[in-house]
């Protein structure tokens, strides 16, 4: 067993599990979005000036925060943790360590509830699309799974559902905020555009 943490060969590991074990019906919780948030991550890491352990326990964690997903789609954040703690002791990572990733984990759930700056960054960029240009692209996918899912039953529905998200939501880092903030306040208005548009009587 490794003594130093091995993100490379976790990354290549876990990207090729879910990869080929995901279900292939999933159109937003797949490896397109584990590699966005991964992304999303190391650029507010580096804004954040986070580095050394820190940072690869944060990128471990956005690796497995949805793997859950394996399992079951419900709890899926607690599922995760027990894939991490399962296969990460292989790549070098400690208890201590492996707790600190979960905890990263479990901070995504919704409502998310982050307590220290890794935590924050995790959950900012799980939802980094919330303030980006590709926002509609990607919430299509999430509409799609949704509704798969049979929890939507209308284009009407899914834009009430996303305004009243939007407008729940919030980033917590200020790197964040500063990146992504004013663009979703674009779009919360172009939704409740669009909805009015939707209803007016024909």
């Amino acid at each position: 067993m490794p003594d130093t943490m091995e993100l490379q060969k976790v990354k290549k590991f876990i990207l090729g599990k879910l990869k080929k074990e995901l279900p292939q019906n999933l159109t937003y919780h797949n490896t397109r979005h584990i590699k966005d948030v991964f992304k999303a991550a190391r650029m507010l890491a580096k804004i954040e000036q986070v580095k050394g352990e820190d940072l690869i326990l944060l990128l471990t964690a956005v690796l497995f925060h949805d793997s859950g997903f394996l399992w079951q789609p419900y709890e899926h954040e607690k599922v995760s943790c027990e894939i991490a703690r399962k296969y990460l002791p292989v790549y070098g990572y400690n208890p201590g360590q492996i707790e600190r990733i979960c905890g990263m984990i479990m901070a995504t759930k919704m409502p998310q509830t982050p307590h220290d700056l890794l935590e924050e960054i995790i959950c900012d960029s799980d939802l980094d699309y919330l303030g980006r240009d590709d926002f509609f692209t990607i919430g299509l996918g999430l509409y799609y799974e949704l509704s798969m899912y049979g929890l939507l039953s209308s284009r009407d529905e899914w834009n009430v559902l996303q305004i009243r998200f939007l407008e729940k939501h919030k980033y917590f880092t200020s790197s964040a905020r500063q990146l992504r903030q004013p663009k979703k306040e674009e779009y919360i208005a172009i939704l409740k555009e669009r909805l009015n548009k939707d209803n007016l009587p024909s």
